[in-house]
């Protein structure tokens, strides 16, 4: 196309030409004949082809500069807004898999006893009972359509991604995704619609979802896609509330629970900087005490007790209502396990606090917000409501440490750098098409460069997850929706707190001068496959 807009360039024409024709032709103004364009559209698409041979020439081995792009660091603190942690005079912590790290048998507990209620109380079918957890199906920040029953990951934009869109257990074509939803693109007024899956005990709620859709569709029954999310979720819930996930966990801890004693040493490190701490879970006090105990049993001397590294413990807080409801706080007594009647209007040592607000918390504490930092995994429960109170928010994402791992191997990289090249090569072949006509020339080269991004696409995907490939990454290498949420209510983020301590306590935390959307992400430019 370029030597297309030369050739215009270079020819010049006379006034009286232009007024006439040029040549005195009754073709006035058409400077370039058809002919003469398709000669040179036809020299551009062989231009393409020859850069397109001698980029696969390039594929066959990872080059060697690229095995010198820098590593980022699994175990990093990421950046979106710019903190000082000297400022920070307050750290708040939640519990489950912030504070508590477990191990992958969870999601199968949680999903067979959500399960068995939907069987044993809703009246599902017996067979059901069969079902499976599959830890290689879903990741977190999935969204479900309660209307239309699919499974999608959407883009940083929310767009569909094309390889990401589920039915039951089922992956819907291109096709079959603009029947149902006429465009890739969930528009506003679809989005009331959409429940996202942002949490990590989203993973057996994801499983579980799918597979009832899957049993309806088997069975040819008719079925309402809100019911199934309504009876899985309450199932979900119940399975927490009942207190039987908090059995199975504490009756078998070391089959669930992760120990660490970094976290010991962290809290402490914090304690000694003058920083308070509090902790604000939902999780009910006897579970929490239980898995504290066993995971710091081997780090904490035979005097200490995990409560006395934090000023506040409050427990059932009831997140994210905690945050706009006026509910009181009640005084837990941990012998009798009861509420107390009395009016709490100060947070007293070794107390428990159940319930409560975070207008109450913020009269009895006088913490301001900015001097606080609150730690969580979940999106809005955790992260969205501290934002909007002026906290300052630490997201701990525990596969964040995995996905970096994999996108730091050069397998990885060197297909990123292969789709980058072949995506330029297809930006450039679109520009040759001429009032809408596409050459066989055209159609074939094109055919060929589509079938190696997919190829591209496909085994970046399945590095990270069969399904729906990487949490924070679309297959193309652009950012999720998941992406886009920690970037809007996260200041930081990581993959574990005690991360912290591989920097100074005091750091300064400064958003990279070359940011990108999501600080962690290393994009691998095509010029590695560049012949000249």
């Amino acid at each position: 196309m370029s030597r297309l807009f030369s050739s215009l360039q270079r020819r010049t024409f006379s006034p009286s030409q232009l007024r006439s024709g040029v040549g005195g032709s009754s073709r006035a103004y058409n400077v370039i004949t058809p002919s003469e364009q398709a000669s040179v559209l036809q020299d551009e698409i062989a231009k393409i082809r020859r850069d397109f041979l001698a980029a696969k020439e390039n594929f066959v081995q990872i080059p060697d500069a690229l095995k010198g792009i820098p590593k980022m660091n699994p175990r990093g603190v990421y950046v979106n807004k710019n903190l000082r942690m000297d400022d920070i005079q307050v750290c708040g912590f939640d519990y489950d898999y912030t504070l508590a790290h477990y191990s992958a048998n969870l999601q199968t507990l949680i999903y067979d006893l959500a399960k068995e209620h939907m069987v044993n109380e809703l009246r599902y079918p017996q067979c059901c009972l069969e079902f499976k957890y599959d830890p290689t199906f879903p990741i977190r920040g999935l969204y479900y359509d309660k209307l239309k029953g699919c499974l999608l990951k959407l883009d940083f934009f929310g767009s569909i991604e094309p390889d990401g869109c589920y039915f039951g257990r089922r992956k819907l074509g291109r096709k079959e995704i603009e029947e149902i939803y006429g465009t890739r693109h969930i528009g506003r007024d679809q989005l009331w619609g959409l429940v996202g899956l942002m949490d990590f005990f989203c993973f057996s709620e994801a499983c579980l979802i799918a597979d009832m859709v899957q049993h309806f569709v088997d069975a040819k029954l008719e079925f309402d896609p809100s019911y199934i999310y309504q009876d899985v979720n309450h199932a979900i819930q119940h399975a927490h509330h009942s207190g039987l996930v908090h059995r199975g966990i504490l009756s078998d801890p070391d089959r669930y629970l992760v120990k660490n004693g970094q976290l010991l040493r962290f809290l402490k490190m914090l304690r000694e900087k003058g920083k308070n701490l509090f902790l604000l879970t939902n999780s009910p006090y006897t579970f929490v005490d239980g898995g504290m105990r066993f995971m710091l049993e081997d780090s904490l001397g035979e005097r200490e007790s995990w409560r006395e590294l934090f000023d506040v413990v409050i427990a059932k807080a009831n997140k994210p209502n905690f945050y706009s409801s006026e509910h009181p706080f009640r005084c837990y007594d941990i012998e009798k396990d009861t509420l107390a009647y009395s009016k709490v209007d100060a947070f007293l040592p070794n107390k428990i606090y159940y319930h409560g607000c975070l207008k109450s918390f913020l009269n009895i504490t006088k913490w301001n917000g900015p001097e606080v930092m609150y730690f969580g995994d979940h999106l809005f429960s955790d992260l969205r409501g501290p934002s909007k109170a002026g906290w300052r928010t630490a997201a701990i994402i525990q596969e964040l440490e995995s996905e970096i791992q994999i996108q730091n191997e050069d397998s990885y990289r060197f297909e990123q750098a292969k789709f980058h090249a072949i995506q330029e090569l297809l930006g450039k072949l679109h520009a040759t098409v001429s009032n809408g006509k596409r050459s066989e020339e055209y159609e074939s080269l094109y055919e060929q460069l589509n079938d190696e991004r997919q190829k591209a696409r496909c085994t970046m995907k399945k590095m990270f997850n069969r399904s729906f490939g990487a949490t924070f990454l679309t297959d193309t290498g652009q950012e999720s929706a998941f992406a886009y949420n920690i970037h809007q209510y996260a200041d930081v983020y990581t993959s574990k707190p005690e991360n912290f301590l591989f920097y100074p306590s005091e750091a300064w935390f400064h958003v990279p001068f070359d940011i990108k959307i999501m600080p962690h992400h290393v994009k691998v430019p095509s010029s590695f496959f560049k012949t000249v």
